[in-house]
């Protein structure tokens, strides 16, 4: 039995109450429930994109330097859980978001002295293979591969369609997720 859940009610918190002098985007959450979150980070019991940036829009809205830590080792475990690669795959069904485009997105983003700038790795990922236009490359070399198409070598125009297909549905995955995010999570936003 997997001790992960994904039904929302198992970590939920209500926050009802605004605070007015902020403005209403400032939440106020009473101790029990940032150490309720916290626990909640730091056990992994939280494994899609919706629930950990329902967190981190709470925690940041109360101190970024306090909880950077814990958000930083959850997004770093949702990505390295697969959590994250699977989510993208949920939606890229027709057409399978490239493990490769992935794979080297890390490589960037760790090789990036710009990165430490913000503690959400799956930002970094997303942000890096929208501004590096990772994606049309990755989906013109799946194009010619024959295993897309039964062994086959394809001939240019109908790997030029492939690519154009994957290109689309990858780069509508990645704009979706990053819909998430109105602010970049970047340290400096949030001081």
């Amino acid at each position: 039995m997997s001790n992960y859940s994904s039904s929302s009610s198992d970590y939920s918190y209500s926050f009802s109450t605004r605070d007015a002098a902020y403005g209403s985007d400032r939440v106020i959450v009473s101790q029990t429930e940032v150490n309720q979150m916290l626990h909640t980070l730091r056990g992994h019991r939280v494994n899609t994109l919706t629930e950990l940036r329902r967190i981190e829009k709470v925690l940041i809205s109360i101190n970024v330097s306090d909880y950077s830590a814990p958000m930083t080792d959850a997004w770093n475990y949702y990505v390295s859980s697969n959590n994250f690669f699977s989510e993208l795959r949920g939606l890229t069904r027709e057409y399978p978001f490239s493990a490769d485009i992935l794979e080297n997105a890390k490589w960037r983003v760790y090789n990036d002295p710009n990165s430490s700038k913000s503690w959400n790795f799956v930002w970094l990922l997303l942000t890096k293979i929208k501004n590096d236009q990772m994606i049309p490359e990755y989906a013109a070399k799946a194009a010619c591969q024959p295993a897309m198409w039964g062994g086959a070598t394809p001939d240019s125009v109908n790997a030029a369609q492939l690519a154009s297909v994957l290109s689309r549905e990858w780069t509508k995955a990645v704009d979706l997720m990053l819909r998430h995010w109105t602010t970049m999570p970047l340290t400096d936003n949030y001081r």
